[in-house]
């Protein structure tokens, strides 16, 4: 379980992406990096969603070869199929898991929205069993608001 030090690290994460003036893609890439200063947070990436397919956008963390996911496969299409944020204690317990890193064991998938379209989603994956409960979705739902009010790059003037 978090202890209370970090949820204050928590706040770091939203008061630095609040104060950054980036948009779109380099948006998300700050973003992304903010939350890999997290301990736990071992792989942090958003994904585009594009007509049935979910598109790896940035990421903090190993590569991955699922750089594109179809919507109902592992935890990031099933969030989309389920149109519902998906958080896994043991991702071994899973069929349907698509492994990016042998070290994962939890995963935690928010779907990003705005004005009830989903746009994307924040994909974490954490090494430990159970790293993710309610304060980190609770995070994760907040950090999404953000990127979905800043989806698009700014509009050349």
């Amino acid at each position: 379980m978090k202890d209370h030090t970090e949820r204050y690290s928590y706040q770091g994460v939203i008061d630095a992406c609040s104060a950054s003036p980036q948009r779109g893609r380099a948006f998300r890439a700050f973003c992304m990096a903010q939350l890999d200063q997290l301990d736990g947070f071992d792989w942090s990436g958003a994904y585009r969603l594009e007509g049935d397919t979910l598109v790896l956008d940035e990421y903090v963390g190993a590569e991955t070869d699922h750089t594109r996911i179809p919507v109902g496969t592992g935890v990031c299409g099933t969030a989309i199929a389920e149109d519902r944020n998906q958080v896994i204690e043991d991702v071994r317990e899973l069929k349907n898991y698509l492994a990016c890193s042998l070290e994962t064991r939890s995963e935690a998938v928010v779907l990003i929205r705005r004005e009830g379209q989903v746009l994307g989603q924040i994909d974490i994956d954490g090494h430990q069993v159970g790293a993710f409960g309610p304060t980190e979705v609770a995070l994760l739902e907040e950090l999404a608001a953000l990127i979905a009010e800043r989806w698009d790059e700014a509009p050349q003037l």
